[in-house]
């Protein structure tokens, strides 16, 4: 259940690490939340965060703490990991990937998570006391869409490919590139890997199995390296 009215504002070493309020002092970012009249909200974890497919929902949502997760939801039920969002992560109607016409979209708590929410227009609008922090904070957010685009080509890159194996090897070879190791550690569990190159788990661990017995990789757990 949403907790609302308390305003549990970032500590000053939590601002020094969101990606969103780069080059944003403490005291600017204070002053932000009543310029933008922002709303803090805390949820538990597997509660509705946002509702994207709601054609109300107009603001942008950032994680200030804790992971939540981006989910697709299909006319058949079937549910797909879009995105992990932890510290810093942003979310809303106008950042999103369209899906089908039938598919909802939506941003689940994952563990316990206090969220920032700006209206998307107040970000937009000129700010009549000419901050800086204004500026920068939507220089920020342009940046990080920038890099959502491109995790959304390495996505499809990976989704396009026609069987686990291929996508699987896809995958490990994209973070292989990121990490600039051929030993890497996946950024999520062993299941939101299945739900994140869309396959069954049960099929997803076989072929793990196989790629491992060809030695073409070593793994435990979420290490994995590649030998080839």
């Amino acid at each position: 259940m949403q907790q609302k009215g308390a305003r549990n504002v970032l500590k000053q070493e939590e601002l020094e690490q969101s990606p969103l309020f780069e080059h944003i002092s403490y005291d600017e970012y204070c002053r932000m939340l009543s310029c933008f009249q922002a709303v803090q909200k805390s949820f538990r974890p597997d509660e509705l965060i946002y509702d994207l497919s709601d054609p109300r929902s107009d603001a942008v949502g950032i994680v200030e703490r804790g992971e939540a997760v981006l989910i697709r939801i299909d006319e058949d039920g079937v549910s797909t990991v879009m995105e992990e969002l932890g510290n810093g992560g942003i979310f809303g109607r106008t950042l999103a990937f369209a899906g089908a016409g039938r598919d909802s979209l939506e941003v689940v708590c994952r563990t316990p998570c206090d969220v920032l929410f700006i209206d998307y227009a107040h970000i937009l609008k000129r700010c009549e006391n000419a901050c800086t922090h204004h500026s920068l904070l939507v220089q920020n957010m342009l940046k990080l869409m920038n890099e959502k685009a491109q995790g959304l080509s390495r996505r499809v890159d990976v989704l396009s490919r026609r069987s686990i194996r291929e996508k699987l090897l896809c995958y490990f070879r994209q973070l292989a590139d990121q990490t600039g190791s051929e030993s890497f550690l996946l950024p999520f569990s062993l299941s939101t890997l299945a739900d994140y190159i869309a396959t069954d788990r049960s099929a997803m661990m076989r072929e793990l199995k196989r790629l491992r017995t060809e030695g073409l990789i070593q793994s435990s757990g979420r290490q994995i390296t590649l030998l080839t």
